[in-house]
């Protein structure tokens, strides 16, 4: 089965609590190690089933599966919805793009923009340069492979400016990716920059990790 994230969690990387400690504890990860983003909420555990439906939207040609994961982080991710932010998806490498037909995280903001009545803004941050898979790199090299892989062109700068941004994506693993595009659209004039994602991998949300704070 899917397992819903829900409180109590991290305020800010939205990672689950074994116990209460108070709307203000943050976890140990955010506290080590502050996102270049206000906040983050995913819909549900990486689990093995969250694995399968993931799979079939981003490689199994099921675009149509966008609908039912965005009326999920629709639920989860309600607090990031307020004060009219665009939405912007994980955008792929033109090459990357061609090969799959399509981009899973713009399916799953445009899915999300018509449940929560928000603008989509694809073409706001742009990945530079191809970037290996994530899949199966240590954290450590999955940062060193998306380091300085995203940009905000000059044009989309100008319609970002002063704007509120919640980032979409499909899995969170170690954060690297979410960290690179946050951290370039921030740059570029964002006032708030949050994230939004489908499924967290169990190894950063584990209840077994103490809050601290």
């Amino acid at each position: 089965l899917l397992r819903p994230i829900s409180a109590p969690f991290c305020p800010v990387l939205g990672l689950p609590f074994e116990v209460p400690l108070g709307p203000e504890a943050r976890s140990a990860e955010a506290i080590a190690d502050p996102p270049p983003f206000d906040r983050a909420r995913s819909a549900v555990l990486y689990n093995e089933v969250a694995r399968k439906l993931v799979s079939r939207l981003k490689y199994g040609d099921r675009p149509e599966l966008a609908r039912l994961c965005a009326r999920l982080m629709h639920g989860a991710g309600r607090e990031l919805w307020a004060g009219d932010p665009v939405l912007v998806p994980v955008p792929l490498h033109r090459t990357r793009l061609f090969e799959r037909r399509y981009n899973q995280s713009a399916e799953l903001a445009r899915a999300l923009g018509r449940l929560a009545g928000l603008r989509v803004e694809p073409g706001l941050v742009r990945r530079t340069r191809p970037t290996r898979r994530q899949v199966g790199l240590s954290a450590d090299a999955r940062q060193r492979n998306v380091a300085g892989a995203f940009a905000v062109p000059a044009e989309a700068a100008l319609r970002l400016g002063g704007r509120r941004v919640v980032i979409v994506d499909d899995v969170v693993t170690t954060g690297s990716t979410l960290r690179s595009a946050a951290a370039a659209l921030g740059a570029a004039g964002a006032t708030s920059v949050q994230r939004a994602a489908v499924a967290t991998t169990p190894a950063l949300a584990s209840p077994l990790r103490r809050p601290s704070g």
